[in-house]
């Protein structure tokens, strides 16, 4: 029997081939593959009867008796049933079940990738984070889930690009270079004259020392040397925000997070794009003054009003750059983009889809696409923690991965929906038992690995061992597990939700304890030893893969 890599696929090949014969008019008519809900209504359903019944005029049980007859003959199906008003239930023949297991041994690390993407580009902005301070907790759920869209993506077929937008312009940025400048006076935020929404956290007084001490600190191509001077503010805002960015890039490797494009803000004022945006929009006739203020009618494109792009007193609105920037994005060739922010940020949405719109630049309706998540409570010890000596008033993202490890806290941060609330509960993250998620899959794995160097033989050999033993209802399960893997992926890349991989992970780990529990592997029957150990051979290898599109390590020994 022919290794079948993705069984969703290739039944959606063999109905559409029944298709063009049935219905060669109507060849282009999506066909859909679901799993039933029961288990006596087979192992795949097409509706695809249903869907020719009104072009065809022809009742849906006709359609699918015909469809039937035409599906090209395989040895993958065991038998095809019409089910109610023309549902096709397909039950697939147990040899090509248990073929899985050779399917996952050969592709290895590539068992689950898929070619939907078509190797399209998408670029991905993720964490985006001020450069004022170390990153926070919510920067770390963004940099988890940021991360794994684009493991998703890369995982089926798309040409990612990982991009990080540095706000180094602006208000925040001041307060920086001013909270900066007083710590090498020797001022603290004790002092009067501290200003109310100057920088307080500890991190402040190592970036004052480093600049006073002349360090000379890089952040991606550029480098910066202090001058030791604290009147010169232009010298301590580009020392700050260079070493600052320094640190937020360290953070990010220590959570194994690796940036291919890093843009700056002011680099859109440096290079005039800003400006030329602010143009364009003007040519485009969707702009008026109004209170010496320069307006976009965004309602032309469906915002609830208008919005200032350049205020009365001088100066943009921080849309305007937005604009400006999303607008590179798409003259540099990205017809598909994702922002990964936090929910915060669901006000910009619409004004900058209006102002891409209102450029009249081919760019398409929706575009980008947005995923934001919610805000991270950090427990400890039953109490929330609110802040770390080194922020002042926050939890860091280092914080976290010091305090329980990277694996954990990256599962965490990405294993629930991103527009869930998220409590990050430390004790749990930190524990060794089933309750802890990311110990119970990584438990499994090792305990796979286990059962295999007690065996002590060669692996090469479970390859091409005969399968036809693994007929318990613990090992059908777990068959089926292995075969929706490609489809879990294919799912959670389409719905732009990595959490979909953490929950199929913790089932299927589930379902490993229970087989493992009730079980022997290293029995006297030769063939029902290997058949067994090239199973859990396979489960070990989906194990990796689906951790690895969480960027969570799959230990051999715990």
């Amino acid at each position: 029997m022919s290794v079948v890599l993705n069984f969703n696929s290739h039944l959606s090949e063999l109905f559409g081939i029944a298709l063009r014969q049935v219905a060669p008019d109507l060849a282009a008519t999506p066909v859909t593959i679901e799993r039933p809900k029961q288990a006596t209504h087979g192992d795949y359903a097409c509706n695809l009867a249903m869907q020719l019944a009104k072009p065809l005029r022809k009742p849906p049980r006709e359609i699918a008796n015909a469809l039937i007859a035409a599906l090209p003959q395989t040895d993958f199906i065991d038998k095809v049933e019409i089910a109610g008003a023309g549902f096709i239930n397909v039950f697939i023949a147990p040899a090509a079940k248990q073929a899985v297991v050779r399917s996952v041994l050969h592709a290895g690390a590539g068992y689950g990738h898929g070619h939907a993407g078509g190797g399209r580009k998408v670029q991905v902005e993720f964490v985006s984070a001020n450069p004022t301070g170390p990153l926070h907790i919510g920067h770390g759920r963004g940099a988890a889930v940021g991360d794994c869209l684009c493991r998703l993506l890369h995982a089926t077929g798309w040409g990612v690009t990982r991009e990080f937008y540095y706000n180094d312009a602006g208000q925040q940025i001041d307060n920086l270079m001013r909270s900066v400048q007083l710590r090498c006076k020797g001022l603290t935020p004790e002092d009067p004259a501290w200003p109310e929404d100057g920088y307080r956290g500890d991190y402040i007084v190592d970036v004052a020392r480093a600049y006073m001490a002349c360090e000379t600190v890089e952040a991606d191509d550029q480098k910066f040397t202090g001058k030791g001077d604290p009147d010169d503010t232009d010298a301590i805002r580009h020392f700050a925000v260079a070493y600052l960015r320094r640190e937020q890039d360290l953070d990010l490797r220590a959570f194994e997070v690796e940036f291919d494009v890093f843009s700056l803000e002011s680099a859109l004022y440096t290079e005039g794009k800003v400006d030329a945006a602010v143009r364009a929009l003007i040519a485009s006739g969707h702009t008026y003054e109004q209170d010496d203020a320069l307006w976009l009618r965004t309602t032309d494109f469906g915002d609830d009003k208008d919005r200032v792009m350049r205020k009365a007193g001088g100066g943009y609105t921080y849309f305007v750059p937005d604009v400006a920037y999303h607008l590179d994005k798409w003259q540099r060739g990205f017809e598909r983009v994702i922002n990964e922010q936090g929910a915060d940020h669901h006000s910009t949405i619409t004004r900058v889809r209006a102002g891409l719109q209102a450029l009249d630049a081919g760019i398409p309706q929706g575009w980008p696409d947005y995923v934001l998540h919610q805000m991270v409570t950090v427990l400890k010890n039953g109490e929330e923690v609110k802040i770390s000596k080194r922020a002042g008033s926050y939890v860091t993202l280092r914080d976290l991965i010091d305090e329980v490890g990277c694996d954990a806290t990256r599962y965490f941060l990405a294993a629930r929906h991103p527009d869930s609330q998220l409590v990050f509960d430390i004790d749990l993250a930190k524990s060794q038992s089933n309750d802890n998620p990311v110990y119970y899959i990584q438990y499994a794995h090792a305990r796979i690995h286990a059962v295999l160097a007690q065996w002590g033989g060669d692996r090469q050999q479970l390859h091409n061992v005969v399968l036809d033993v693994l007929d318990s209802d613990y090992e059908k399960v777990l068959l089926q597990h292995m075969i929706d893997f490609p489809q879990v992926i294919e799912q959670a890349a389409q719905d732009l939700a990595p959490h979909q991989i953490a929950v199929y992970l913790k089932t299927l780990a589930a379902d490993f304890h229970s087989y493992y529990n009730a079980s022997r592997f290293l029995v006297e029957d030769e063939a029902t030893k290997l058949a067994r150990l090239a199973l859990i051979e396979a489960l070990a290898q989906v194990i990796r893969n689906g951790l690895a599109l969480l960027g969570v390590g799959a230990p051999e020994k715990m």
